[in-house]
């Protein structure tokens, strides 16, 4: 049985990741929309890689459980890439919470029970986690440790506390973070690690929605006002996942990678005055 890496979301960020770590293994891509999966599939497969595609609502535990079944049935589970979402621009504040946010806790969970000794995986967060004003101890480990199905029910992220689009995929994705902080431990029992990555402006269709929405002039200003000066790469993100899911990773686990070309730093120490994201 080979190896499998399952991949959650295979955009450009996802199949970045998975050409470097995917080498002689098999990847199981799984996308809400199958016509992005199966173009993902064909670039993957005309690259050489052994590629299998399926479906999955990432908010729904039944699809998601369907999903580890078929990906244990392939081999073992040695890898897995959760990169899939959706942006303040694409979706309301209540499917930002039960897709990024609680989608995220669902796949971290049941993966953790599959995951092989030795396996490992990455979590597409964001730059905008960084960006939430400091929340309160008891908040911190609601967002890492509340039960899956009892998370969107706490009193901090009902749509009266919640401000906007942006507010609720800021918590989201802070929440991302934390969850992985603390899911390190129980993939820790089985030998596996997990970890965040937070980016900033990668351009994939996902940033030039965001760039050419409401929002568009602030992020162009987060990229003038960076240290770097520039948007980043999906192939810079998988440099940094082939070093967190590969070998040279064995002593990292339960951490997020800040990669926004400073644009953070910026923020709070800097000449960006409050950015869009």
């Amino acid at each position: 049985m080979k190896n499998v890496i399952v991949v959650i979301g295979p955009g450009q960020i996802g199949q970045a990741i998975a050409r470097r770590v995917g080498v002689g293994k098999h990847l199981l891509l799984a996308d809400r929309n199958e016509e992005n999966a199966n173009a993902a599939a064909e670039v993957l497969e005309s690259a050489g890689y052994e590629v299998s595609v399926t479906t999955v609502d990432v908010s729904s535990r039944e699809t998601v459980q369907a999903l580890v079944e078929m990906a244990a049935g392939l081999g073992d589970v040695t890898g897995l890439i959760h990169a899939a979402g959706v942006s303040p621009s694409q979706a309301s504040p209540e499917t930002i919470l039960k897709v990024d946010l609680y989608g995220t806790a669902l796949v971290l969970e049941e993966f953790g029970k599959c995951i092989v000794p030795g396996g490992s995986g990455v979590v597409i967060a964001s730059q905008s986690g960084h960006r939430l004003p400091p929340l309160s101890v008891e908040q911190n480990k609601a967002l890492a440790t509340t039960p899956v199905e009892e998370l969107l029910g706490l009193p901090f992220l009902q749509l009266d506390q919640v401000t906007g689009s942006l507010h609720a995929y800021q918590l989201a994705k802070r929440g991302n973070s934390l969850r992985v902080m603390a899911e390190a431990l129980h993939w820790g029992k089985r030998g596996a690690r997990i970890n965040t990555i937070s980016p900033g402006i990668v351009m994939t269709p996902l940033a030039k929605d965001e760039l050419t929405g409401p929002r568009g002039e602030s992020y162009r200003k987060m990229i003038e006002g960076s240290p770097a000066g520039r948007a980043g790469t999906p192939d810079e993100v998988g440099s940094v996942a082939a070093l967190l899911m590969g070998p040279d990773g064995g002593f990292i686990t339960g951490s997020d990678f800040l990669m926004d070309g400073g644009v953070t730093a910026a923020y709070w120490f800097g000449g960006l005055a409050q950015p869009g994201s």
